[in-house]
């Protein structure tokens, strides 16, 4: 058996005095895609967001429970909140590039970690995380125009090359093609599909047809409760609770 990347034992997640996430335990092997599947409000992005402590950022959000990634506890006292961040990278459902240069996009944060000495380096390390991300053959050439000037799918796979550039060991996305017309979607689930060799990647969805394509683990939220998480394939056509088989049929959602 693989050992899991991240683990969580009975997390419970509240706002304020409502509870958004009730006493999920969840492993998370490396080198997948996994996708949270499950209605609007179900708490998939809750959830998504404590695995880099994103939610640390809304003051009425609070954990209770064991988030470990690699096996240390991410919500110890004396971890860094900016270096967990630089293991755990994130794509947010718009994209959002900087309003900066497509290099210097890709090299912020190369910069905010001092990873990268010299010129040549940091070109080096732009050129890889450009190529990894699909995008250098696009635009090698205009590397000093302003990232908004790349279309919505180019814009979207520039965040993915931002944050894979500090070479995380996770990669969080949080609906990251809904913004983005069919084709455009397609070039970003071929590039999910490559990068998960060297990454291991967490997908939020609302498309089960997209997690049905690009996952290997699948799990399946209801009313904050983590219902079913198997293997994507087993979910889809062997689920094992009612709620997932009338969430993936249409009859809940």
């Amino acid at each position: 058996m693989v050992d899991s990347i991240i683990s969580s034992r009975d997390v419970n997640i509240f706002y304020a005095d409502k509870q958004a996430i009730f006493g999920v335990d969840m492993d998370i092997l490396p080198n997948k895609v996994t996708a949270f599947i499950g209605p609007s409000g179900c708490g998939k992005s809750t959830f998504l967001r404590a695995i880099n402590r994103m939610n640390d950022l809304i003051p009425i959000c609070y954990m209770e429970g064991c988030m470990t990634i690699g096996g240390q506890d991410i919500y110890a006292p004396e971890v860094d909140v900016v270096a967990l961040r630089a293991q755990v990278g994130m794509v947010f459902q718009k994209p959002n590039p900087f309003p900066k240069s497509i290099f210097e996009n890709v090299a912020y944060g190369l910069r905010i970690h001092k990873m990268a000495a010299a010129k040549s380096e940091m070109d080096d390390r732009v050129e890889w995380s450009l190529k990894s991300a699909g995008l250098w053959d696009e635009v090698h050439d205009r590397l000093d125009q302003p990232g908004n000037s790349l279309s919505g799918g180019q814009q979207q796979r520039l965040c993915i090359a931002r944050a894979i550039a500090i070479e995380p060991k996770v990669i969080l996305m949080d609906e990251p093609c809904s913004a983005l017309d069919p084709i455009a979607t397609a070039v970003v689930e071929d590039l999910i599909d490559q990068l998960r060799r060297e990454f291991t990647i967490i997908i939020v969805t609302h498309s089960m047809q997209q997690a049905a394509r690009i996952s290997q683990r699948t799990a399946f939220f209801h009313l904050g409760n983590l219902v079913e998480f198997n293997d994507t394939k087993t979910i889809f056509t062997n689920p094992v609770d009612e709620r997932t088989q009338n969430y993936i049929t249409g009859r809940i959602g």
